[in-house]
């Protein structure tokens, strides 16, 4: 396990939409994703997870699933999907791709056949049921994007179940049709290459069987049920068929750890889950006693994932540092630093920012739906800021315009931090390529250290300790004897730490020696 390569390498999330536009229609593609692999071999990742690259009519942005097993036009077709597992794999890097299992499009042939009569074939692969007599919905349920769960067919007569959008209609993931079915999509994408699969909404796929009314307050026969650790355990046997073994990374909206910790079970259901209270935990005190909470209820050889953003939450640049640099450069040194896998989102290597999209340019159902008080995601989902250009950033042509609009990309972007040997760009290159050189920095145990209250510092095996000071004023430690390897002060890179060690504000470093037991003042 120590070996397998996500355990120690870095994970990058591509929203393909939103990377690279090769043919300047405005949109991302697959075709742009391989044109910069040069790019994301130099940064030094390990694997790149896709959003979804599926067939879609793009109610949810590719999360309403028409075909799993084909390719959105817009996007590529499947020989693009294949030239870039292999170009990809050339450099080292894997590929990962979204897997959408809780519901589908209504759009999807099983769907389509499904409303068509009562006695279709397909009628029973989705959650179907009568009303309560007065014209209401079958149960309490609710949408997480907001309404009744429950959309009336009049062609049929019945309900069916969504937890998003009505053009998201769940899957029956008690029917071993269903089960049998993705079993195949797995196949049909393992067999290409793919090294493994981002599971959307793993907590929810499964549903009450008795359609029960939810507490108050709380969502549990809609989602979070026990019978979904069966599928995982199926979706793990599947994977292990391959001699590649691809892996499952869950998206697990789950706050209780020993629920989250459950996601792994015996070694035989996800590789790895995510910590949704960790990546939304405030940037300081609280972050830590997140993920200190998570490190003791791991089960045993259990491995973490970290993430700051993703496509759903506001990136960190903003959500955790106001956009302030030397903020953002500390949360870099804490994600590439911690025991567990890395998961940068786009931009995040250099410092990308959230982006205020006005309502009439929004294109998120979610944002459309709850606006003012819901702005949606569209701006965590901006184009990728290669250039300070003006005519289209470097992601697509000049005079095109782009998919959704772009951010401060004169101030930030990649072209103008790659040739500054301290820009923000370079300090996170360089810290995975420390952790590609430390073995200590991939696998090596998390062990606090104690510290002020607003440093938080820790060791990573015999000889690494990382000091971050989480405040507006100067710090010190005791006893950390070494060498700064790396800092966000990259002057200091290099220079020897005596008895004390110190910090200015929002100052992070990683010091290599022989790591004793500290004292704070």
């Amino acid at each position: 396990m120590t070996a397998a390569w996500w355990r120690g390498g870095v994970l990058y999330q591509i929203y393909p939409r939103s990377f690279s536009d090769s043919d300047g229609d405005g949109v991302g593609d697959l075709r742009g994703i391989r044109e910069r692999l040069d790019y994301l071999e130099w940064l030094g990742v390990d694997g790149i997870w896709l959003n979804p690259v599926t067939v879609s009519p793009d109610a949810d942005w590719g999360y309403d699933v028409a075909d799993y097993c084909d390719v959105e036009p817009a996007l590529g077709t499947l020989a693009d999907v294949d030239a870039l597992v292999a170009e990809a794999g050339a450099r080292g890097i894997r590929v990962l791709l979204d897997l959408v299992p809780n519901h589908t499009s209504d759009r999807h042939p099983w769907f389509v056949d499904a409303r068509s009569s009562r006695d279709a074939r397909h009628r029973e692969w989705y959650v179907w049921a009568d009303g309560d007599g007065d014209g209401a919905p079958p149960n309490n349920w609710k949408s997480v994007f907001g309404g009744p769960a429950w959309t009336f067919d009049d062609a049929t007569q019945q309900w069916y179940l969504h937890n998003f959008l009505p053009a998201q209609p769940d899957l029956d993931w008690w029917n071993e049709a269903v089960r049998a079915a993705f079993d195949e999509i797995l196949r049909f994408w393992f067999a290409r290459g793919v090294a493994g699969f981002r599971i959307d909404v793993a907590h929810a796929i499964v549903k009450d069987r008795e359609l029960r009314d939810n507490p108050p307050g709380r969502d549990v026969y809609n989602m979070h049920r026990p019978e979904v650790h069966d599928v995982l355990r199926r979706f793990r046997r599947i994977a292990d068929e391959f001699e590649t073994k691809p892996i499952l990374v869950g998206e697990t909206w789950v706050d209780e750890l020993d629920r989250l910790a459950a996601f792994y079970g015996d070694g035989d259901e996800l590789h790895l889950a995510m910590n949704f209270p960790a990546t939304l935990a405030a940037f300081g005190p609280e972050l830590r006693a997140a993920v200190e909470a998570w490190q003791w209820a791991l089960p045993r050889d259990a491995w973490p994932i970290w993430a700051a953003s993703n496509h759903d939450v506001v990136r960190f640049p903003t959500r955790w540092c106001g956009d302030d640099d030397a903020k953002v450069r500390l949360a870099l040194v804490l994600l590439l630093t911690l025991r567990g896998t890395p998961l940068l989102y786009y931009g995040d290597e250099f410092g990308m920012g959230q982006v205020e999209i006005p309502r009439e340019e929004l294109r998120d159902p979610v944002g459309k739906r709850g606006w003012p008080e819901e702005r949606g995601r569209d701006g965590s989902r901006t184009p990728m800021q290669w250039t300070g250009d003006g005519g289209g950033g470097g992601f697509t042509n000049a005079g095109v315009r782009p998919w959704l609009r772009l951010g401060d990309h004169e101030r930030r972007n990649v072209a103008a931090q790659r040739g500054d040997d301290e820009s923000i760009l370079n300090l996170c290159r360089d810290l995975i390529a420390l952790r590609r050189e430390l073995p200590e920095l991939r696998s090596g145990a998390y062990e606090p250290v104690p510290a002020p209250d607003r440093v938080w510092a820790w060791r990573r095996g015999e000889t690494l300790a990382v000091a971050l000071n989480l405040g507006g004023r100067n710090a010190r430690l005791h006893r950390v004897d070494g060498t700064i390897r790396i800092g966000t002060r990259r002057e200091r890179d290099g220079r020897p730490v005596g008895d004390v060690l110190e910090l200015a504000p929002w100052e992070g470093v990683v010091v290599q020696g022989r790591a004793q037991r500290s004292s704070s003042a």
